[in-house]
């Protein structure tokens, strides 16, 4: 199943910085539903695409919402700023 949405990159603070893109309530549901089965450890595995740069990642569970790690792989090619609203393409499932 194919998702578009709009987010904010935001950093979460560990013993590590991560970077997320915050997946919005009515899509993170529409994922939640579209996912059954393919779950681990509250997980679901997605193809992502961000200003046509695809990567694979597992989405993390957060507040009933799901959050989109953005690697450094990704984040810096791209030039990508903490606060800046993304345009997000993402499959659910293992490619």
């Amino acid at each position: 199943m194919e998702f578009e949405f709009t987010g904010e990159l935001v950093e979460w603070r560990g013993p590590a910085p991560y970077h997320f893109v915050d997946v919005p309530e009515e899509v993170s549901v529409d994922i939640k539903a579209a996912a059954q089965g393919l779950e681990y450890w509250g997980q679901v595995p997605v193809a992502a695409r961000i200003e046509g740069l695809e990567f694979t990642t597992g989405l993390f569970p957060r507040d009933g919402r799901y959050l989109l790690p953005v690697k450094d792989a990704v984040r810096k090619p791209l030039g990508l700023k903490l606060g800046e609203v993304l345009r997000v393409e993402m499959s659910v499932g293992r490619r």
